[in-house]
């Protein structure tokens, strides 16, 4: 069946929780969204939301790249040929992550909906279901409890606690937690915030609590040396994130910084589901465990990154909670979370609905 119309556009999702990270506050939650539809009207949705800071595009930029793009190497294509549509995309779109991947994968969903099968079975299923942390932004202490509670209410146990402005406020917070909700897993997320000095700080005043994760706690730039020193008991739950945007980012981590045993992959970082799984592959035969993380989302993003994410065996912790504060969102369905457990819905494609 051949591709016969490619359209984009721009939507602000809205955010029902504004939150600050180590360094922006988020207040809206704009998607780009791409349809693609077959000459028998089967149509297939992809979205993005990159993070200028992290991959040097906006999500603006990405609607304006995907509006005037040139899809004429799509345009009459067999989507039965889907890895090379997926290749000619990666080539098409390498400097622009978040255009790149809304159009993956859109090309993944619809092709799988003609197929009538779902994405998962498509990558195959290692797992059938996984626990999802859920975050909580840069706040005092006594918002942080208030947000932590709710979570709780809502049958969360795995928290994600964004850090990286003081190493010692942020240590009060994880102690304040960890006091009130004693068997909560813990994760933290640096955003690049600190230094090896600040990081020493925050480990030693959290030191009574078993953290399960730490998400790059050092700038990009210098990531390999700042990691180097670290000892076995703090490098054993050391994750790169930005430092883990694509392939080439994989193959020089497991090169240059061989004491950081978790990578976390997104979408929005890698282009899509395609380049995704080269990760991921690159992680697998290189013993390195697998992170799944995300943006501020929409479900269609979100749905395919849990497909992918499933279909790994060395996939031990998922991040995918980017549309749960969304105001309103384009489709619905694609997974079900239940008590903090995340599993996708089946049906084909991406297994999600237009609304």
């Amino acid at each position: 069946m051949k591709i016969k119309e490619v359209r984009a556009y721009i939507k602000d999702l809205g955010t029902s929780r504004p939150y600050s990270i180590a360094y922006k506050t988020v207040t809206e939650v704009k998607n780009t969204f791409v349809e693609i539809e077959l000459e028998d009207g089967t149509v297939g949705i992809g979205a993005c939301n990159p993070s200028e800071k992290v991959v040097g595009e906006k999500v603006d930029q990405a609607y304006e790249h995907l509006d005037s793009a040139d899809f004429g190497y799509l345009i009459g294509s067999d989507i039965k040929t889907l890895p090379a549509l997926l290749s000619q995309t990666q080539q098409r779109f390498s400097k622009w992550p978040g255009s790149h991947a809304a159009i993956d994968i859109a090309l993944h969903d619809v092709c799988t909906k003609q197929l009538g099968i779902s994405l998962g079975k498509y990558f195959g299923v290692a797992h059938k279901q996984l626990p999802t942390s859920i975050t909580i932004g840069i706040k005092n202490v006594e918002e942080t409890l208030k947000e932590a509670d709710e979570y709780r209410q809502m049958g969360f146990r795995c928290l994600k606690v964004k850090t990286g402005l003081s190493p010692e406020e942020d240590a009060e917070r994880i102690l304040k937690i960890h006091e009130k909700y004693p068997d909560s897993v813990l994760r933290v997320d640096a955003n690049q915030g600190y230094s090896p000095d600040d990081l020493e700080v925050f480990v030693q005043k959290v030191r009574g609590v078993e953290l399960e994760l730490i998400e790059q706690p050092f700038p990009v730039d210098s990531f390999a040396d700042d990691s180097a020193g670290l000892p076995q008991n703090v490098s054993k739950f050391l994750v790169a994130d930005e430092s883990c945007c694509n392939p080439q980012d994989a193959l020089w981590l497991v090169k240059e910084v061989p004491n950081c045993p978790i990578f976390n992959i997104k979408l929005m970082k890698s282009g899509g589901l395609f380049a995704a799984s080269q990760i991921a592959t690159i992680a697998q035969h290189s013993g390195v465990d697998l992170m799944w993380g995300c943006n501020d989302e929409s479900i269609v993003s979100i749905t395919a990154a849990i497909h992918l994410a499933f279909s790994y065996k060395h996939t031990k912790y998922i991040d995918l909670d980017g549309s749960l504060d969304l105001v309103e969102d384009v489709v619905d369905g694609g997974f079900i979370i239940e008590e903090g457990i995340m599993r996708p819905t089946g049906g084909s494609g991406l297994g999600v609905r237009m609304v």
